[in-house]
């Protein structure tokens, strides 16, 4: 078609429109993005099209200038765009940057299935983790993990038992992780072992609402057990629970981590042989402890306890 300066300086004297229009109109036409939009489409453009387009350049420069002031606009969230559909101008409306930003949170945050976990889960980061000397070489383990799971997650990769006192960062730093990862869009789930436990006690007498929460657990493409040992355990957790859901891991080569405030062997000494009713089950520990060595590498992190600043 024609120059477009010259059409649309001929369409609005056609036109004969009124001054404070003329003025709004003016204004549209000279709108970078319109003139922009008008000279790549500039061939397939025809003075009717531009015509019947007005109320829609109208309409894209009108929310555009609402979404900059931050004002009410038409779709909350979405930006217009102009497209050319059938030789005509027309509208159609995509997500903003932010609202982008925000989808893509929420789809991470999806990834990271806690279980009666605190809110701080949410939130850890690798770059918020505090760098110690005896931290360091979990943080380091941790960081090749990731990166050793995107490369390859068809493969099997050892998770980290780590050991510590009270506050150290061992159940911050798996938060960290579960969310690193979900950053390249795998999936962990992250469950406190004694509510778990209390969870499952609860719904005895339904046995298959304690094989739906089980199967969730132990299916779980990346699974942090965290807490293990915080509390005494009965022989139907250790065994039916506990056993049941290392067995499928190791079964299935998949990557398992573990919290705990105890070593290894103090797990197996002091948490896992002896039952409530205070008899010694050693060669069932021994079977349990086996499988934890083969899922997972004992790491021990030693500082201060950052819970209390």
């Amino acid at each position: 078609m024609e120059n477009i300066r010259e059409a649309i300086e001929g369409l609005m004297n056609k036109r004969k429109l009124d001054q404070r229009f003329q003025s709004v109109m003016k204004t549209v036409y000279q709108d970078p993005e319109v003139v922009a939009f008008c000279q790549t489409h500039q061939a397939e453009l025809t003075t009717e099209a531009l015509e019947r387009g007005a109320a829609k350049l109208y309409e894209f420069v009108n929310e555009r200038r609402k979404i900059a002031r931050h004002e009410p606009s038409f779709l909350p969230g979405y930006e217009p765009q102009l497209v050319l559909s059938n030789h005509l101008i027309d509208i159609e409306y995509v997500p903003t940057k932010e609202m982008t930003m925000r989808r893509q949170a929420a789809q991470r945050q999806a990834l990271v299935k806690s279980i009666s976990m605190p809110k701080m889960i949410r939130r850890a980061d690798f770059s918020d983790y505090y760098h110690e000397p005896d931290r360091n070489i979990a943080l380091s383990k941790t960081m090749d993990f990731v990166a050793a799971y995107d490369q390859a997650p068809d493969q099997f990769h050892r998770g980290l038992y780590l050991t510590g006192s009270f506050g150290v960062g061992k159940t911050y730093l798996m938060g960290a992780m579960a969310n690193e990862l979900a950053k390249h869009n795998y999936s962990t789930t992250i469950v406190h072992f004694p509510s778990l436990a209390v969870e499952l006690k609860n719904t005895i007498g339904d046995s298959k609402e304690i094989q739906s929460k089980l199967d969730a657990v132990k299916q779980a493409p990346i699974l942090v057990i965290d807490d293990i040992g915080a509390d005494s355990i009965s022989a139907w957790v250790r065994d039916d629970i506990l056993g049941v859901i290392l067995e499928y891991r190791m079964q299935e080569e998949l990557p398992t981590f573990f919290t705990s405030n105890f070593s290894m062997e103090q797990l197996e000494k002091e948490h896992l042989t002896v039952n409530q009713r205070g008899e010694a089950e050693p060669l069932k520990a021994q079977r349990l402890m086996e499988r934890i060595k083969f899922l997972s590498e004992e790491v021990t992190l030693i500082g201060k306890n950052h819970r209390q600043g």
